[in-house]
This record gives C-alpha cells, sequence and structure tokens, in this order.
C-alpha cells in the first residue's frame, strides 16, 4: 500500500515539474484519482518541501538564484518558466434555497469573493440533508479552497452523522447563518450568522414600548423559528408579560394558514391580544389578508411586526419588520473564510463565531392599542 502511495507521490511530482503549476482538479484528472486524494498527496509533498502549494493549485518551488543570474536553464539549456502567480481562490457555497432570503445571502458572498479575485460555486440541496451531503462531496472533488455551508440541519441542529461530515471535510469551512449548537463538537468551525434570537426579542419590545402587554407569536417551522422563539420567550419574561400559547403555521399550506389566522383572530377577540408577531413576510400578508376578511384592521385592531422583512413594505398596510442583515452575513463570511485560508496549512488561529444584529423598521402596521 505505501509503494503505491509513493508511486503516485512520484508521479505527482513528475507532472508538476514538467507542467510548472496546474490546479488540484487538473492534476487529478492527469492522475486519475480524485482532487481529496491528491490535495493529501500535495500537502505531505509540501510539507516536505518538494512543492509550493497555493489556494487550489500546486507549483514546482522555486529555487532561490544568486543575485545578478538570470532564469535558471532546464536539464535541456532552455530557460526554465517564471513561477507562476496564485491562481484564484474558488470556493463553494452550498444553501438549502435559493428564495429571497436565501438569494439576498448568496448575492452578498458572490459580489466578496469577485472583489478578491475569487470565484463562487453555488450548490442547493432543496432542504434535504442527504442532498447536503452531496453537494458537498460534488465541491471537494472539483477541488475548491473551502466551503461556505448553511446545512439544511432539521429545525436547526446537526445530527451526529452531520456533525461528522463537517468535522472530516480536508479544506476550512464557514457556517453560514446557523448557530453553532451549545455542547456540539463544531465549536472548531468558523461562523458568522444573523442573530435571530435579539431579532425575535427587538420585535416585542417595539410592541411593548408602544403599550402592547399582550404579544401574540405564528412561527413558521424552520431552522429560523427556534431562535426567533427564544428571543420572543426571553424578551416577554423580561418585560413581565403575558403570552398566549405559540402558534406553528406552514405557509404552503393554505388549510394550515387559516387556522393560524383564526387563533389569532378569536386571541385579539377573546383573549386581550393586541399585537402579533409573525415568523415570515409571506405568512404575515396571508394572516392580514384572512384578518380584514373577517372584520380586524391594522394597527387599529392589533398590530403586527413581520419578521424577515423581504415584502412586508409591499402589504396592503405596509408592515414593521425585522430585517436580518442577510447580504452582511455572505459577505462577512467570505471574509472569514480568506482570513483562514490567508493565515496558511495547520494554522492554529482560534475559530470564530460572529453574530449579526437585525434591524427593525417601523411602518404603518403598529400603534399603540384602544
Amino acid at each position: 500500500m505505501r509503494s503505491h502511495v509513493n508511486q503516485r507521490h512520484e508521479r505527482v511530482l513528475e507532472i508538476v515539474r514538467r507542467r510548472g503549476s496546474l490546479r488540484v482538479t487538473e492534476l487529478a484528472g492527469e492522475l486519475g484519482v480524485s482532487a481529496v486524494t491528491v490535495r493529501r498527496d500535495v500537502e505531505a509533498l509540501a510539507e516536505q518541501g518538494r512543492l509550493t502549494r497555493l489556494h487550489g493549485s500546486v507549483s514546482w518551488p522555486e529555487r532561490p538564484r544568486p543575485v545578478g543570474h538570470g532564469p535558471e536553464p532546464t536539464a535541456s539549456g532552455t530557460e526554465a518558466p517564471a513561477p507562476p502567480a496564485s491562481a484564484a481562490v474558488v470556493l463553494g457555497m452550498v444553501v438549502p434555497s435559493m428564495e429571497h432570503y436565501f438569494a439576498e445571502l448568496v448575492k452578498g458572498a458572490q459580489d466578496a469573493v469577485a472583489a478578491r479575485g475569487g470565484r463562487l460555486v453555488l450548490g442547493i440541496a432543496h432542504w434535504r440533508s442527504e442532498e447536503d451531503t452531496a453537494q458537498i462531496g460534488r465541491m471537494l472533488d472539483g477541488g475548491v479552497d473551502g466551503l461556505l455551508l448553511q446545512p439544511s440541519w432539521e429545525r436547526g441542529v446537526p445530527s451526529t452523522a452531520q456533525e461528522e461530515q463537517l468535522l472530516a471535510l480536508g479544506v476550512p469551512a464557514v457556517l453560514v447563518d446557523r448557530r453553532v449548537p451549545l455542547g456540539g463538537r463544531l465549536a472548531g468551525l468558523d461562523s458568522v450568522r444573523s442573530d435571530h434570537v435579539l431579532g425575535g426579542a427587538a420585535a416585542v419590545h417595539h410592541l411593548a414600548g408602544l403599550g402592547h402587554d399582550r404579544i401574540a407569536l405564528l412561527a413558521q417551522d424552520n431552522p429560523t423559528s427556534p431562535q426567533v422563539r427564544e428571543g420572543y420567550e426571553a424578551a416577554v419574561a423580561a418585560r413581565g408579560l403575558s403570552a398566549p400559547p405559540i402558534v406553528s403555521v406552514d405557509p404552503e399550506d393554505p388549510a394550515a394558514l387559516e387556522a393560524a389566522a383564526r387563533l389569532l383572530y378569536e386571541s385579539v377577540a377573546d383573549d386581550g391580544v393586541t399585537a402579533a408577531i409573525v415568523h415570515n413576510d409571506q405568512t404575515a400578508i396571508g394572516v392580514v389578508q384572512r384578518l380584514r376578511e373577517w372584520g380586524l384592521s391594522l394597527p387599529a385592531d392589533v398590530s403586527l411586526v413581520a419578521y424577515e422583512d423581504e415584502m412586508a413594505a409591499l402589504a396592503d398596510v405596509p408592515l414593521t419588520a425585522v430585517a436580518p442583515p442577510r447580504s452582511a452575513v455572505g459577505e462577512a463570511a467570505v471574509e472569514m473564510m480568506f482570513a483562514r485560508l490567508g493565515a496558511g496549512p495547520g494554522a492554529s488561529a482560534p475559530s470564530r463565531h460572529v453574530s449579526l444584529v437585525p434591524r427593525l423598521t417601523v411602518r404603518a402596521s403598529c400603534a399603540p392599542p384602544r
């Protein structure tokens, strides 16, 4: 087995010596093996000083020349090629969807990579964890230098197998808009996210500041919702407010959306609720339409804050909304990745977990209670 590895190493050296510089993916193609295998070979040879490893590429090491001497001749007497410039960094990014929220985040990352002369490769998992795995494998085989990952974790929490996968990537990775679970094993990964806990709390504090003391929460069941709920519950407790039961809603199911809107209507009519926080904009607009059909108006009968702020301003009554800093999260993830790559292989710079604070924009849907 070791003899086979040694033979492959010699073949790697032969190809790089002949070509001067090439990408890891090109080298893998010539050898007929995976990019992951070649990356391991290159790292081993670079540690021995026999190759120079760049971001996503490899080159023949430049030998120092005495001052005043020209380029070093090759065995044939011709001049050896000048060392190539560093190849552009290629980052892979895996997201669960390309709906509005994710499109803005990806655009922020794409612009940040392009500004640094790199390239972003996108994979969409369609909210399927097995597709996360497939997209990550495809990108590793393609020789990406690093991965920006927004995994399709159920309720925002990874399984043991998903943790194992991220711990064995072999390239730098940044978790994007995912909270590293407390007590989990992923604390060593860099991460950047919107602080949805603070976002949920900000909505409560805004409504409480207007005088509302019984505030409902309607929330989708997705990886963001647990953090919005956490912020809501913490702010309600901090303000000493009473809260009705939290309502889960599926905006893709008309019957579920109508049932959630009906619960809010009954809470306003019979249970003293004067305000609501609705996650997300799509759900909020659907709920408002049904409340209006049943005779309630905003903000005279009920105040409402939407969470996400993608289309909240387009409602009949423009909705006050909390906006996670989607584009800034994408930009910060890229900055974090380039800092990690710039530290070099084997660098022991401490991992960073960065949280960006959402912004609340006041519109016409909120007023003091009657």
